[in-house]
């Protein structure tokens, strides 16, 4: 949950949907964005979208990267990810639900979406909390490869003060660790920026990999 103060100077309570730590993105008295929600059965009526950081908006709504992942292949708009023809969300393998199961002439593509916020000189980086439900999709992923399929972790940047990506090490070392492993076994990493803005997300790019880069 989050305080926030309106325009109007009224005090409403928001939803956060962000589970992480947030470090690097929460910032007291910092201009956020809300979006109204019309369900009697919640609580809150508004649900934190984005906050306004130095010159630019960090999108901290976890749900919206898997959405915005699907609709970008259905348009060939990743680099890396393009040619599918039945792209599919929330599809189960073996014991495991992915966020997107892509079919074209190739192999089926699993693609499994991960939210980063979190920025430290410049460099995105993942996880901002120890995750074990990461660590879990990690092994998954490596399954998915010993199936002779495709395996994609795609990290959605949702800032653009940032200009490479790496993994959070000093945060999970576990999490880098089977990271690269995974890396090892084929599994392919796409870090993907995006510029956030009320109103709009617009894809940017692939980012490189920066500082304690993985290498595959």
């Amino acid at each position: 949950m989050a305080d926030v103060e309106l325009d109007s100077g009224e005090v409403v309570v928001a939803h956060c949907t962000n589970s992480g730590s947030m470090k690097s993105c929460l910032e007291e008295g910092a201009r956020v964005w809300l979006s109204p929600v019309n369900n009697p059965a919640r609580k809150t009526k508004f649900t934190w979208e984005m906050i306004r950081i130095g010159n630019g908006w960090v999108g901290i709504n976890t749900s919206i990267p898997n959405a915005l992942v699907y609709q970008a292949m259905k348009h060939d708009a990743i680099e890396g990810l393009k040619g599918y023809t039945d792209i599919r969300r929330e599809v189960t393998f073996m014991d495991s639900r992915f966020d997107i199961c892509a079919k074209g002439n190739g192999p089926t593509c699993f693609v499994e979406v991960k939210n980063v916020t979190l920025n430290e000189g410049g460099v995105a980086m993942f996880p901002d909390a120890v995750t074990t439900r990461g660590q879990k999709h990690l092994d998954t992923l490596v399954r998915v490869k010993e199936e002779k399929m495709r395996a994609v972790l795609l990290f959605a940047v949702q800032r653009t003060d940032v200009n490479s990506f790496a993994p959070a090490t000093h945060i999970d070392p576990v999490y880098t660790e089977k990271l690269n492993r995974a890396m090892q076994h084929g599994v392919e990493v796409i870090p993907w920026q995006v510029d956030v803005r009320p109103g709009s997300i617009i894809p940017v790019g692939v980012l490189p990999f920066g500082k304690n880069q993985v290498k595959q």
